[in-house]
C-alpha cells in the first residue's frame, strides 16, 4: 500500500492525500491552496494523479483548505463517491457555491481562468455520500471506514480506514483538522484506541495556546477597549465555527450585561447561510450548547445584532456611528467583504482589529499580524494605524500538548509510523520533536507528492 500527499505537505492548505491499494485507490480530502490571493495559482496546475482512476474520496470537514478542489476533481474526470457526515455535506455545498462566486470574482479581475463554476459544485454535490459517527462503513471490498467526531467545526471527522490487502489488514488514521477542546457548541475531540499509521495535522503543532477559559475574557476586554476608544473593532471570521462561536459568545455577554449594547454586524452571507445549518444539527452540539437551547436561550441572537445578507445591507454599516462591532470574510483576509472594511478602517487608530483564526503565509491576516505597517488591499497602499490583536485560545485546532495527548491515546495498537502534515516546517518540526521525546515514536515530515510504502 502506497500513501502521497499531493498538498498541505510543510504548509497549512491543499490537504489532499492518495492511498493506493492493489485493487483501488482513494482520496483523504480534497482540498484548495490559498495564500494571499483566495484561490492560489498552484490550483489551476495539472494534478500529478489521474482524477478518473480515483475510486472515492473521503471528506473530514468542509473547509475550503480541504474540500476546495473537489469540483475541479469532478470536472477532470472524477466520477466516485464522496463520503463524509452529513452536516459536512450541506456545509460543503454552501462553502463551494461560494467559492465558486468568489473564484469569478478573483478571474475577472486578475485576468485569469476560473477553477469551477456553480455547475460543477452541483456536478460533485451528487457524489456525495452521508456516513453517521462511529458506525463501521464498508465503502469498497477491501477498505472499512469509520467517522469519529473530531471536534473541530461541526461534521468534522477524524477517519479510521481500515484496508485488508490478502491476509493482512491495516489500520490508518486520519486526524483531520483535529479540535481545541473545550470549545463553544461543538463536542470534544473523539479519542482513538489504536492504529497501524497515523496521519497527524500540525497546524499548531509548535505552538501553546492560551488556556480556553481566558478566551471569553479577552474578547470582551477587546469589545470593551474598542466601545472605550469609539472605534470599530473589525473581527475577520470563517463562515464555520469562528462566527458560531463568536456570536454563541457575544450572546452571552450581552445577556449576562458583561458588555453593553453595541451594533454588532455580521457581514458575511456565507456565515448567515451556515447559520440556518447548524440549527439544523444541535444534537452535534455539545451538552452545554443543548442545555442553553432546550431552556429557551437562542444561542446565534443577542440585542444589537444585525445580519447583513445583502450588498445594500454591507453598505449601509457605514452610515452607524462607531462604536460597533463588525465580524466578516474572510477568516485570513484575503478575500471576502473584511477587505473594504480593513481599507476603511485601518488608518484610524481608534479602530481595532482582532485576529481570531490561522493566518496562512502571505495572507493579509498575517502581514497584519506580524506587525505590517502599511498593506496592499485591492490594489490601493493603507496605512495600517489601528490597533491589532490576536486571541490564540479561539483556534480550532488543538496546540502541541493537545495533539500529544491525543496522539498518545492511540496504543492499541501504537502506531508505527506517524505522518505529519499540514502544518508549516517549523511546526511539524516542533511537533516532531515533541513525538520523538515524549511518546517515542517513529515519524514523517512528507514532502509533497512523495509515495511512501506503509
Amino acid at each position: 500500500m502506497k500513501i502521497s500527499f499531493h498538498g498541505a505537505a510543510s504548509e497549512v492548505t491543499g490537504s489532499c492525500m492518495l492511498i493506493e491499494t492493489k485493487k483501488s485507490k482513494f482520496l483523504v480530502d480534497c482540498g484548495m491552496f490559498q495564500g494571499s490571493r483566495f484561490a492560489r495559482e498552484e490550483n489551476f496546475e495539472a494534478w500529478t494523479f489521474d482524477p478518473a482512476t480515483i475510486d472515492f474520496v473521503i471528506l473530514t470537514h468542509a473547509h475550503v483548505d480541504h474540500c476546495g478542489r473537489l469540483p475541479k476533481l469532478y470536472v477532470d474526470g472524477f466520477k466516485g463517491k464522496v463520503y463524509s457526515t452529513n452536516a459536512t455535506k450541506e456545509l460543503a455545498e454552501i462553502i463551494l457555491l461560494d467559492s465558486a462566486k468568489v473564484l469569478k470574482e478573483e478571474a475577472m479581475k486578475h485576468g485569469g481562468p476560473i477553477l469551477f463554476k456553480d455547475k460543477d459544485v452541483y456536478g460533485v454535490m451528487g457524489l456525495f455520500w452521508g456516513i453517521n459517527y462511529d458506525v463501521i462503513e464498508k465503502i469498497s471490498p477491501e477498505v472499512s471506514v469509520r467517522l469519529k467526531d473530531a471536534g473541530h467545526i461541526l461534521g468534522s471527522a477524524i477517519a479510521e480506514v481500515w484496508v485488508k490487502e490478502g491476509i493482512k489488514k491495516k489500520k490508518i488514521v486520519f486526524s483531520g483538522d483535529l479540535g481545541n477542546p473545550p470549545a463553544p457548541i461543538v463536542r470534544d475531540t473523539a479519542m482513538i484506541d489504536g492504529a497501524d499509521f497515523v496521519v497527524l495535522e500540525s497546524t499548531y503543532g509548535g505552538r501553546i495556546h492560551e488556556p480556553s477559559e481566558m478566551r471569553v475574557n479577552l474578547l470582551r476586554q477587546a469589545i470593551l477597549d474598542s466601545i472605550g476608544r469609539g472605534g470599530v473593532l473589525m473581527i475577520p471570521v470563517f463562515a464555520l465555527e469562528r462566527t458560531q462561536e463568536i456570536m454563541y459568545e457575544m450572546s452571552y455577554l450581552a445577556e449576562t450585561k458583561q458588555i453593553p449594547k453595541v451594533p454588532v454586524f455580521l457581514d458575511s452571507p456565507l456565515a448567515i447561510n451556515a447559520l440556518d445549518i447548524y440549527k439544523r444539527y444541535t444534537n452535534l452540539f455539545d451538552a452545554e450548547s443543548r442545555k442553553r437551547i432546550e431552556s429557551g436561550d437562542d444561542i446565534f441572537k443577542f440585542e444589537g445584532l444585525q445580519l447583513a445578507r445583502t450588498v445594500d445591507q454591507s453598505k449601509k454599516i457605514n452610515s452607524v456611528p462607531a462604536p460597533k462591532v463588525i465580524l466578516a470574510g474572510s477568516g485570513m483576509s484575503n478575500g471576502g467583504r473584511i477587505l473594504y472594511h480593513l481599507k476603511r478602517y485601518l488608518p484610524d487608530a481608534k479602530n481595532q482589529m482582532l485576529i481570531i483564526s490561522y493566518q496562512a503565509d502571505g495572507s493579509l491576516g498575517r502581514q497584519l499580524r506580524d506587525g505590517e505597517k502599511r498593506v496592499w488591499i485591492d490594489g490601493e497602499k493603507v496605512n495600517v494605524k489601528a490597533k491589532i490583536t490576536a486571541i490564540g485560545s479561539y483556534s480550532s485546532h488543538a496546540d502541541q500538548p493537545k495533539l500529544l495527548h491525543w496522539l498518545k491515546n492511540i496504543n492499541q495498537p501504537k502506531p508505527q509510523l506517524v505522518f505529519i502534515d499540514h502544518g508549516e516546517e517549523k511546526s511539524n518540526l516542533m511537533l516532531e520533536d515533541g513525538i520523538k521525546i515524549k511518546l517515542n515514536l517513529k515519524t514523517q515530515i512528507p514532502k509533497k507528492n512523495e509515495i511512501y510504502e506503509i
